[in-house]
């Protein structure tokens, strides 16, 4: 038998997760992120769950491949753009859409012999990351213009700070950069990622990106998906596969790390840091035993992990965990384990089965 661990997949909530963003968005048109496999959730079923979705962005050439042989036709946008010329070819045969987010991109597109590629040109407002620097914009925008290669042009920009309550300022300056740089240009724009989707109704524009809401995750420390209407689309959840009866004193796990005060109950669970829990979650953080809160137990292993069963009825072998998603928002573990609701749900190892209802 395989292990009892895996992640089930609630494509009715990423439906549900799609509409509530069209409720903040509704004249706009939605790139629905799938990078790094969907945060996690796989590419060719998230895909087929957001059927009806504008358009896809993404960063890796393969999958876009895959996705488009798979018979999506809406826009499929890579944000990172291509890296040789020998990719530029695949983009055009494939019909995809690219970022250019240095002069040197545009350069190898204009010396490139595709013709007709939709282009989203990348500004950096701020952020430092990607994107061209306000002096640099008219240039390429010149060169892509003059040359036939290129058939439809979007610009765009990323917020560095738009989950921040306190870091509005540094959004309404990044967005008055972005205005002043384009405001010459008559071109569609997409500014906004799932904090900027729900906070910030201005930078809408004509296309938005939304990522972690789409997944039931929400992209604020201080709001929950619940607040937000968001349904968790992945449940991770396994078994208890031992308990044992602890005296005070005695300790739990590697190192000892956790020490019982009095005499408790514990379990031990199918779960570790080789399936994507993270190693270093502290004990007392969260877990849902038969519908019941628990709490961890001392060090996180590389395939199990300990759990107080101490006043929790009727615990046995076999019983479920759920170690995050539904009854057990994941934004609460990240929170404890001081880490984001992304680096979880994309740090879900290959070994989880994947179940996709």
């Amino acid at each position: 038998m395989s292990r009892p661990i895996q992640a089930i997949i609630d494509h009715s909530a990423l439906v549900h997760n799609l509409s509530i963003v069209r409720q903040y968005v509704p004249h706009t048109r939605i790139l629905a992120v799938l990078k790094a496999d969907a945060y996690g959730h796989g590419l060719l079923q998230t895909a087929n769950a957001l059927k009806n979705v504008d358009g896809f962005a993404l960063l890796e050439l393969d999958a876009a491949i895959t996705l488009r042989t798979a018979g999506y036709q809406q826009p499929i946008l890579l944000l990172e753009g291509f890296f040789s010329t020998l990719e530029i070819a695949l983009i055009e045969q494939y019909q995809l859409s690219t970022v250019i987010h240095h002069p040197e991109q545009g350069s190898m597109l204009t010396d490139s012999q595709s013709r007709k590629i939709d282009i989203f040109i990348k500004i950096n407002t701020g952020m430092n990351r990607l994107g061209l620097s306000p002096k640099q914009l008219p240039q390429v925008i010149q060169k892509l213009t003059n040359n036939q290669q290129v058939k439809n042009i979007t610009l765009m920009t990323h917020f560095a700070s738009a989950d921040d309550p306190h870091e509005k300022a540094s959004v309404f300056r990044q967005l008055q950069c972005f205005e002043n740089i384009t405001e010459k240009y008559n071109y569609p724009c997409s500014l906004a990622n799932s904090a900027a989707i729900v906070n910030y109704p201005e930078t809408h524009s004509d296309w938005v990106r939304p990522g972690i809401m789409l997944y039931g995750a929400s992209p604020f420390s201080d709001k929950t998906a619940a607040d937000l209407n968001l349904l968790p689309v992945m449940t991770l959840s396994s078994k208890i596969i031992a308990i044992h009866d602890l005296e005070a004193g005695d300790k739990v796990g590697y190192h000892g790390l956790f020490k019982a005060d009095y005499r408790m109950r514990i379990g031990i669970v199918a779960c570790g840091y080789a399936d994507g829990y993270p190693r270093h979650a502290p004990t007392g953080t969260p877990v849902l035993i038969n519908n019941q809160r628990g709490r961890l137990l001392g060090r996180v292993s590389m395939d199990m992990l300990a759990i107080d069963l101490t006043g929790i009825e009727n615990t046995k072998l076999g019983d479920p965990v759920v170690l995050w998603g539904k009854g057990m928002p994941v934004e609460e573990i990240a929170t404890y384990a001081e880490t984001s609701s992304y680096e979880l749900l994309c740090g879900l190892a290959a070994r989880v089965d994947r179940k996709f209802l």
